[in-house]
């Protein structure tokens, strides 16, 4: 951890917050572990079981099997493979090896893929209670931070119940942008390249710590690059030949992230329009829309990169300019950009609008995704299937608020962009002296 930063926007004043407030933390943990053991997303827990068994038995989770007879449940018929790099499947074949040999119970094998998951989450709050902490704010703000990461309504339903683990992505990320801050630069690009390799949703940060080294040394700079790229290469591809999975099934679909429009994006009316998530014709070139538009923000980034605070608002911007334009966004993608929004207001850099609009409106949006009543596939699949069959009847009106939702988003987050590429006027004032 780097040596406490002071902020001037965060008055000093109460007892120091040390963490001795544990009560949210008693509440937290057996809340998350029931929503861990009761739900899971059908399509994502599914995956990731089918994958935890491949992995596990020594097969390529890559290619999609029909394992109805290995869990005894006719809904792992038909499904499709994962579609992420290799750390998240060997941490699955992990927890099949060790818990669903030992215990075959879909129930006991679905709390234990969230492990991970809770683990990362109370990390997350831990380290962000800290970072304000050393940012010198007051006990009462680094406590409601810490509640905050501990019972939002948010986290405990994409991450502990939905079962995605975006979570463990943002502690990655937001770790590696401490030890970069501190200057201890492999610890940073290892941790960087490994948040990567769970989830592409941490590239943007790639460049932002290059721009932000630049204005301090060139040869670190190279250091840091070299360190991450070949990290990449060690946990992206190394996999592949150290199991002798064939890397064909993703090589065939390389594109397959940029031909499919939907979720949080700006593209989701064209499910409505078009009845499907697959971009026809030269639709497939707004899937490209992300690369020129973060070109662009990592040219904006020339100027006032300097110190945690300016780090971490630059990160903000870019990711959110990634989410912004690209084609496809799911709803538990933007656990990543939580906390860094959170510890940007809790010292005064955004406002709280900015806060609400980051967990709120994925929240209400998800409602007219019909994710809710996937989650009962763990439990009460025959609920679940009543219910979605039931959302059928309101499909269209459904996808009319879901795009109606999308624009309270886009403006949101590029209110957001737009603050944070903004230089503080107290680096301002450093730079023109």
């Amino acid at each position: 951890m780097p040596a406490p930063i002071t902020s001037t926007r965060v008055a000093r004043t109460g007892k120091p917050f040390a963490i001795q407030d544990q009560s949210a933390l008693l509440v937290s943990i057996p809340v998350q572990l029931t929503l861990a053991l009761l739900f899971g997303h059908y399509y994502d827990m599914r995956i990731f079981m089918a994958t935890g068994y491949l992995v596990g038995s020594g097969q390529n989770p890559y290619i999609a099997q029909d394992l109805t007879a290995v869990f005894n449940n006719s809904t792992f018929q038909g499904m499709t493979s994962v579609g992420y790099p290799p750390p998240w499947p060997i941490v699955l074949g992990l927890l099949y090896r060790s818990v669903y040999t030992a215990i075959p119970n879909l129930l006991v094998y679905n709390l234990a893929i969230k492990l991970p998951i809770v683990a990362a989450n109370i990390c997350l709050a831990y380290l962000v209670a800290t970072l304000l902490k050393n940012l010198g704010a007051d006990a009462a703000v680094s406590r409601r931070a810490w509640v905050f990461l501990l019972l939002n309504p948010f986290l405990l339903f994409f991450a502990s119940a939905w079962g995605q683990f975006d979570s463990i992505v943002a502690l990655l990320s937001l770790t590696s942008l401490v030890l970069l801050q501190a200057r201890k630069l492999n610890g940073s690009a290892v941790l960087l390249a490994l948040a990567l390799a769970f989830k592409p949703t941490a590239l943007p940060l790639f460049p932002v710590a290059l721009v932000y080294l630049m204005g301090k040394s060139r040869e670190e700079t190279i250091r840091y690059g070299a360190v991450f790229l070949v990290s990449v290469l060690l946990l992206c591809v190394a996999p592949f030949i150290v199991f002798g999975w064939s890397p064909t099934p993703i090589l065939r679909n390389w594109n397959a992230h940029f031909t499919t429009g939907g979720g949080m994006s700006f593209m989701t009316f064209f499910e409505l329009l078009y009845d499907s998530y697959q971009l026809p014709g030269r639709w497939w070139l707004l899937g490209l829309t992300w690369i020129p538009a973060v070109g662009i923000g990592i040219l904006a980034l020339k100027s006032g990169l300097d110190g945690f605070v300016e780090l971490l608002k630059k990160s903000t911007a870019l990711i959110f300019v990634f989410f912004l334009t690209r084609t496809w966004l799911s709803e538990p993608n933007v656990i990543l950009i939580l906390p860094f929004v959170l510890i940007l207001t809790s010292i005064g850099e955004l406002n709280g609008l900015a806060l609400a609009a980051v967990w709120v409106l994925p929240l209400v949006f998800t409602i007219f995704n019909t994710s809710p009543p996937q989650l009962l596939f763990p439990s009460f699949p025959e609920a679940m299937g009543r219910i979605l069959n039931l959302a059928e009847n309101f499909r269209t009106a459904r996808l009319i608020t879901r795009t109606i939702l999308e624009i309270p988003w886009q403006v949101a987050g590029w209110w957001i962009v737009i603050t944070c590429f903004r230089t503080s006027p107290a680096l301002l004032g450093r730079i023109r002296r």
